[in-house]
């Protein structure tokens, strides 16, 4: 069978009729918010991401966790704030996401916090550096009931590699790859689907074939090419690609570079998914790297609470009156993801 349909028919196996009624709901009240301009709003969250850790071993240059650069503190989420929230929306909950920053393996109990939601018939899925897919860690990630494992590899040889995954090494990023693919073998397990995710910046962009080919030779399911989000992008920056469909930019006549995006007053992500950090602040996405956009705090609130609160009702209404005013907005840009 194809491995993307395969993968597709393992993600359709999670519908419930409870999560499609959600979805139902969400979908409705967004596709309503469009055309009445308020923050209408019914559901609960289709998908959720929930940071592990802020740890990680790499220094990435346009990386929160790999510059050392939060001014927010650096832990570990705790199992019980993740299973309480978990009880509580997990029967409309369809996709859990295990990241935000940082690697997830540093978690002492990672994979079994995967193995919570995976029993809970959740889709379940991570992205990883690979540097701690030891063999005993690879088995365990089979077992866990792990759906999909996104394997950042953004070089095929070292001295490109290293470019952008600064201390990073390719021979364990290929060596995790080949233990978690001879466990699903060993295990006659369909999941993980395996993912070499590859972003796609100027010192590698000649590479792009190349890890095509590798993933092929290994026995990959897929390859993502991911476009590069910079910080600092107007006045250019040496990681922007010359290959114009990967780069999230676009040069000007005067030599700055913009956006090239459309900026919308809305967003899907604030109708049907959110952000929790390890230590249970509820962000609204993945581009609040730093959670200044605080919408609740689960040791105080419960997730139901704070997802119909008063903070969240107005910041979707923001949103909708004008987007540009908020400052994580500016760098946005979804959908920005090519699969080779």
């Amino acid at each position: 069978m194809n491995r993307n349909l395969s993968d597709g028919l393992n993600f359709a196996s999670k519908l419930t009729a409870r999560r499609v009624w959600n979805g139902l709901k969400v979908v409705s009240s967004y596709i309503e918010s469009k055309i009445t301009q308020k923050p209408v709003h019914r559901g609960l969250p289709i998908a959720l991401s929930f940071e592990p850790t802020t740890s990680c071993n790499l220094r990435c240059p346009e990386c929160p966790s790999g510059l050392r650069s939060f001014t927010r503190p650096t832990g570990m989420l705790e199992g019980d704030l993740f299973k309480r929230t978990i009880d509580e929306i997990g029967a409309e909950l369809l996709y859990l996401i295990f990241y935000f920053q940082g690697e997830p393996y540093l978690h002492p109990q990672f994979l079994e916090m995967v193995q919570y939601a995976s029993q809970k018939g959740i889709y379940t899925a991570t992205s990883t550096n690979a540097h701690y897919l030891t063999d005993a860690n690879a088995k365990k990630t089979v077992e866990s009931g792990l759906d999909r494992l996104i394997i950042s590899i953004d070089g095929t040889t070292q001295d490109v590699y290293q470019q952008y995954r600064v201390g990073g090494k390719l021979h364990k990023v290929i060596e995790g790859t080949k233990h978690i693919l001879k466990w699903k073998k060993e295990l006659k397990s369909q999941t993980p689907h395996v993912i070499f995710q590859f972003l796609v910046v100027q010192p590698n962009e000649h590479q792009i074939e190349d890890v095509k080919k590798l993933a092929a030779e290994l026995g990959v399911d897929a390859v993502g090419l991911k476009t590069a989000q910079i910080y600092d992008y107007e006045g250019g920056d040496p990681l922007i690609p010359t290959i114009d469909k990967y780069s999230r930019y676009a040069k000007q006549t005067d030599g700055t570079y913009r956006i090239k995006n459309k900026f919308v007053d809305h967003c899907w992500k604030m109708w049907h998914s959110c952000v929790i950090t390890w230590d249970g602040l509820v962000v609204p996405c993945c581009f609040d790297k730093d959670a200044e956009y605080r919408l609740g705090d689960l040791k105080q609130d419960s997730f139901k609470q704070l997802w119909k609160s008063k903070p969240y009702e107005q910041f979707r209404a923001s949103l909708i009156r004008s987007r540009s005013e908020i400052e994580m907005c500016k760098n946005c840009t979804e959908g920005t993801k090519v699969w080779g």
